[in-house]
């Protein structure tokens, strides 16, 4: 262990004579540290701190890096696993203060702690001399199950019980009132979370042209909101699907609330399970993205199926900059403590896949700002209501939800990721029934954001 303290005033300045290893240490963290483009501090387990990064005004340290224990710093310094950063943050043994944005912006610069072997030894050198050993982080937290990245039903079904199926309380604490979880529609820039979802809602029934009576099938239909407000506002018949037991119970009672049980209906089903009924319009939000890519053509051919000739399908799901679903920090991550199943393409590949199943492309918008937005309004709710959070998952989920949505909402603001609607019809011989002009879609909105309910 550390003898007495870390305190950088005896590291700073100099002594001409003997150094102290704590000395020579910190100095050597502040080195380390000295080319981020950001100046913050880090805190030691016995309250020593240090300002490192470049200079910036006095007083303007936008987070505080925490290391609870002595262990952590060897595994940081030595660990071989990429994620050993977010791992600690898991335990607690790792702790941000402060800004969790402006700490995360620093990740690629903090990626380059995986030292070279000869610095890597050195480094070994140095904290043995501190008498610092390096040890597994403390604390325990469940990865998400093993997948086998052929999505079959049962991989699916974990993965969505794994993610969905958490507490539907702990989803209500930061989710709008109608609990839609995918990217919000953000028509005025001081619009809440609520207005936003609902604008969304509306947006997708408007792009899909709903008419009374019409039936409307969302593949994926979480909680019920988009069935919700399709049946009370565009008068259609609506069904969804979806994998989460929670979602489905929960989406049954809201639905019964609402009085709309004669016209809106759900059911636990695999998208691949899908009976052949022909639906006027079809929407999937937020789900493709768990098919995988092996399973796109089955995916597209199964909205294709249950479409009737002419009819309109809306897929709008999240994409990736760079084609496939290579490994890296961040896919890792997804996979390992968020999405098991997650695998993302570029926007042109997915737009090939629907034209190769049949389907014909009438519209594309993307969303990037409007999720970025999104997801720091979630993060702000959840770290609101943490303390409630607590009563449904552990310490160790909140953070993981919490650095996740964080670390999501920077790859949306940097185009790391981004997210599309693509409308499409069932190729038909002769035109569309679709307006020439987009100008429906942004019409005065004759119904207020209140009226939606819950």
């Amino acid at each position: 262990m550390v003898r007495s303290s870390l305190n950088p005033s005896r590291a700073l300045p100099v002594p001409p004579v003997a150094v102290t290893p704590e000395a020579a240490f910190l100095q050597w963290i502040q080195q380390l540290f000295s080319s981020l483009p950001v100046s913050f501090a880090i805190r030691f387990w016995d309250g020593a701190t240090v300002r490192v990064g470049r200079d910036s005004p006095a007083g303007e340290l936008p987070f505080t890096l925490v290391l609870r224990r002595p262990a952590v710093l060897s595994e940081l310094l030595l660990g071989r696993d990429a994620l050993r950063l977010a791992q600690g943050y898991f335990h607690g043994d790792i702790d941000i203060e402060g800004d969790l944005f402006a700490a995360l912006a620093l990740r690629d610069h903090l990626e380059a702690l995986n030292l070279p072997l000869k610095k890597r030894l050195r480094a070994a050198g140095r904290l043995l001399r501190l008498g610092l050993r390096r040890e597994g982080f403390s604390g325990g937290l469940t990865a998400a199950p093993q997948h086998s990245r052929w999505n079959s039903r049962a991989d699916n079904r974990k993965a969505i019980e794994f993610h969905y199926d958490v507490s539907n309380d702990f989803y209500a604490l930061w989710l709008d009132r109608s609990m839609v979880y995918s990217c919000a529609y953000f028509e005025e820039n001081d619009a809440d979370l609520d207005r936003a979802q609902w604008a969304k809602l509306d947006h997708i029934c408007r792009k899909l042209l709903l008419q009374p009576g019409e039936s409307f099938l969302d593949i994926g239909c979480g909680w019920g909101a988009l069935l919700l407000h399709a049946a009370r506002h565009y008068g259609v018949r609506a069904h969804g699907i979806t994998l989460s037991s929670r979602q489905f119970a929960l989406a049954q009672e809201r639905i019964a609330d609402a009085g709309l049980a004669d016209r809106v209906t759900v059911a636990l089903c695999d998208y691949r399970d899908l009976p052949d009924v022909p639906y006027d319009k079809v929407a999937s939000v937020g789900m493709f993205e768990h098919v995988g890519l092996k399973n796109l053509p089955v995916y597209f051919a199964t909205a294709h199926r249950v479409l009737k000739p002419g009819g309109l399908f809306l897929n709008h799901g999240i994409t990736h900059d760079r084609e496939g679903w290579e490994r890296n920090v961040f896919t890792e991550f997804i996979n390992r403590y968020v999405f098991p199943d997650a695998e993302l393409d570029t926007v042109s590949n997915v737009q090939r896949a629907m034209e190769s199943g049949r389907f014909e492309i009438l519209d594309v918008e993307a969303l990037r700002p409007h999720y970025a937005l999104t997801l720091r309004h979630w993060v702000e709710r959840l770290e609101r209501h943490h303390s409630q959070a607590l009563r449904y998952v552990t310490e160790a989920t909140y953070r993981v939800w919490r650095l996740y949505m964080a670390a999501c909402a920077l790859e949306f603001e940097s185009g790391g990721i981004g997210v599309y609607q693509i409308l499409a019809s069932r190729r038909t011989r002769g035109a569309v029934a679709l307006p020439r002009t987009r100008r429906h879609l942004y019409a005065p909105r004759s119904l207020e954001p209140s009226r939606a309910g819950r």
